[in-house]
């Protein structure tokens, strides 16, 4: 038995308890049940990086104008169903002054997080055309959206960009799109869990053959201009969030409270629909329905079944942040830019002791430093890894899990402390020495 911080029986057993047989395929709440429960009766503090939370206060504008709508009384009453008009409106023009689209108020809803967006997305794409039963993910993906869909019985295909940037895209996109059974493609952009960033002229690809085979593009944005290679904050100023909404009609765009704003625990976020596709008349919805537009079937169908509405205090928050944010009063970036620091620092800790980057870069650029970073190391599988880092109080989840078919595993920045730097070097160094390479 090779010395490590945590006695491996204690984490072997603490996995036998929750009945996982293959580790690279225990999810982020199993991670973080052993990692917790290891702790606990260890007492060794865990480097915990398998949870995508934010770890930073909330925005201070959105937190005074909720308290002041439930001072206002605001908590009686029904939220419009359609969303708050100011929000409405603010989301539109965030939407031009960060990425110079042209999207009408009517189409930007809020949603119970965009993790409601996402399954109102789901939901309402699959009832367009019943030929179109499939969604397409371009992956590594966000792990729970999957679960989405199995939760609906909903059909999906997915392939790991890893291989496909730029020129091979179109290639590949296209082997599925021609078969004629995607409603939708999805993707996350910055990328959970690479931090990959979509270039322009992959997007153009997306967004052309979209086009060209009548599929509808979900962009999650949960990561909001948070490549900091690049000046994104400035409103109505280049550079801009890259977006397929500049290469198709269809689309929507999943706007996030949580991670930009750290906003997360009053799950707010906007789905701002392009104009096109609210108007749209899809011969299942209205089989389905009797009627309706995509727009309208989605507000008033789909996520009226869902939720009745989106928390009415926290949907006055995220209009003042938005608000804030394209008057130039608030750079909602400078205060997750602590992110792309940790994400620097842990890197080179763990290259320094022979680990190397997953997805290291966009079509040569090296990868930004953000909220995720994604490593491997030679000779292990993710599974292997994974478990083998627990018995060094280290916590990450495999890429399996995220549709990625590499070796690796993907840490999240938001949780460390900055105590955790030294502590992570001690044990890596540890770990390298337990696994020579070569």
């Amino acid at each position: 038995m090779k010395n490590t911080p945590i006695e491996q029986h204690l984490i072997d057993e603490t996995i036998n308890e929750f009945q996982i047989v293959d580790f690279s395929k225990a999810t982020i709440r199993e991670v973080k049940a052993i990692a917790s429960k290891a702790e606990a009766v260890s007492g060794v503090e865990f480097i915990k990086m398998e949870m995508g939370v934010p770890g930073l206060p909330a925005s201070a504008v959105g937190v005074k104008a909720e308290i002041e709508a439930l001072q206002n009384g605001i908590a009686s009453l029904y939220p419009d169903i359609n969303g708050l008009a100011e929000l409405k409106k603010e989301a539109s023009n965030f939407i031009k002054a960060f990425i110079n689209v042209d999207l009408s108020a009517e189409g930007c809803v809020p949603v119970t997080g965009s993790m409601q967006g996402t399954f109102a997305s789901f939901l309402t794409c699959s009832q367009c055309n019943e030929e179109k039963d499939t969604i397409l993910f371009i992956d590594p993906g966000f792990p729970v959206q999957k679960q989405q869909l199995l939760v609906m019985g909903q059909k999906y295909e997915t392939f790991d960009v890893y291989d496909y940037r730029g020129e091979k895209l179109k290639d590949k996109l296209e082997s599925y799109l021609k078969k004629g059974n995607i409603s939708a493609i999805i993707y996350s952009n910055p990328n959970n869990p690479s931090w990959i960033c979509l270039k322009e002229e992959e997007l153009k690809v997306i967004g052309e053959l979209a086009t060209q085979y009548d599929v509808i593009v979900l962009e999650d944005l949960a990561y909001f201009a948070m490549d900091f290679r690049q000046e994104l904050g400035e409103p109505y100023q280049p550079p801009y969030q890259p977006s397929v909404a500049k290469y198709t009609d269809h689309y929507v765009l999943l706007i996030s409270g949580s991670k930009a704003f750290s906003y997360a625990g009053q799950r707010i976020g906007v789905s701002c629909i392009s104009d096109k596709l609210y108007h749209r008349m899809y011969p299942g919805l209205t089989k389905r329905y009797g009627g309706g537009t995509f727009g309208t079937v989605f507000i008033h169908r789909v996520l009226y079944a869902l939720s009745s509405g989106t928390s009415h205090s926290a949907q006055y928050a995220m209009a003042a942040m938005l608000k804030a944010a394209n008057e130039g009063q608030y750079n909602f970036l400078d205060e997750v830019k602590v992110y792309g620091e940790r994400a620097r620092k842990l890197k080179e800790i763990f290259q320094r002791y022979g680990f190397y980057l997953v997805y290291d870069n966009d079509l040569g650029d090296p990868v930004a430093d953000g909220f995720y970073f994604t490593i491997g190391y030679p000779g292990m599988t993710s599974g292997e890894l994974a478990k083998e880092l627990m018995y060094y109080g280290v916590s990450a989840i495999s890429l399996v899990t995220t549709g990625s078919k590499q070796e690796g595993l993907r840490a999240c920045t938001s949780f460390i402390k900055d105590h955790q730097y030294a502590q992570l070097d001690e044990r890596m160094k540890l770990f390298a020495e337990n696994h020579p390479i070569g």
